[in-house]
């Protein structure tokens, strides 16, 4: 009789299981980095704004010889397209030498924090910018 030789072709079951217990580590390990990533991308957009609305604070004072105490009074845009913050400058802190610009992340666009605390970030005339309520799920 003569030795048959034979041709096994495939993966066996522990080689599949490896792959897949190493494709779960990579995500455990990309999925959270992807994800601070894109909230930092998503936080760009109010440090922008803010800079821009200091930068018109600025200019408005140099004629006005004051604040404004609202950012239409700015001649302020919105930002095209679906911005995901709300902009606005606190009226209470507006005075002759001093105010608070902010930046509210709108509900939904995945700017909260565990506690459900929307994003929110702030400028004031000293060019001082802060995270006043940490978003993305922080």
């Amino acid at each position: 009789m003569k030795n048959k030789r034979i041709n096994k072709k495939g993966f066996t079951l522990i080689e599949l299981m490896l792959v897949v217990a190493i494709i779960g580590i990579l995500a455990a390990i990309a999925i959270p980095n992807f994800l601070s990533y894109q909230c930092k991308v998503k936080q760009s957009e109010a440090k922008s704004v803010l800079g821009h609305i200091r930068i018109r604070q600025e200019a408005y004072f140099v004629e006005k010889n004051t604040y404004a105490d609202d950012i239409a009074h700015l001649g302020f845009i919105v930002p095209k397209g679906d911005p995901k913050y709300d902009y606005s400058i606190d009226a209470a802190s507006v005075s002759q030498s001093y105010y608070i610009a902010v930046a509210e992340a709108k509900a939904g666009k995945g700017l909260t924090n565990s506690a459900g605390g929307r994003d929110k970030w702030t400028v004031t005339v000293n060019a001082t910018l802060s995270n006043e309520v940490a978003g993305c799920g922080n």
